[in-house]
């Protein structure tokens, strides 16, 4: 009995070390946190996808949530969309240069963000059904 005793506490004290509390301070992976708590990445890829953009640091998906560097760079890449037009619009304030309507995948469109800001885009065919937000810090 003893030793079963002293097994379950064993279990418990690992269970508490397994990494499923609540994040630091630094908001790690949150919309603004970046993931890490660390310094934001200098390139970020988003996949544009039918009906759906999806983060490629953490597979968010509508609203996919990137976040990059002051100068980082964010490409987006149309991956199995055939020839279903799709487009990145930057909305609201601070913004950035929006991409035309695009169709086929491989098609790709790049921003370079010079200025930290929460930016908001989304596609200018689907609207809010597809959406994201590029976090750079």
């Amino acid at each position: 009995m003893t030793t079963r005793f002293l097994m379950a506490a064993a279990l418990a004290v690992l269970a508490g070390c397994s990494g499923n509390s609540p994040s630091a301070p630094d908001g790690g992976g949150g919309p603004t946190g970046g993931g890490t708590g660390g310094p934001a990445p200098s390139t970020a890829a988003v996949t544009v996808g039918n009906i759906f953009f999806k983060s490629g640091q953490d597979g968010t998906t509508n609203p996919a949530q990137t976040t990059v560097a002051v100068g980082g760079t964010v490409t987006w890449t149309w991956t199995g969309t055939g020839s279903t037009p799709h487009s990145v619009q930057s909305e609201g304030s601070p913004s950035f240069t929006s991409s035309a309507v695009k169709t086929g995948d491989g098609s790709t469109y790049q921003v370079t963000f010079a200025t930290a800001g929460t930016y908001r885009y989304d596609c200018a065919v689907h609207g809010a059904a597809m959406s994201g937000t590029i976090v750079v810090r």
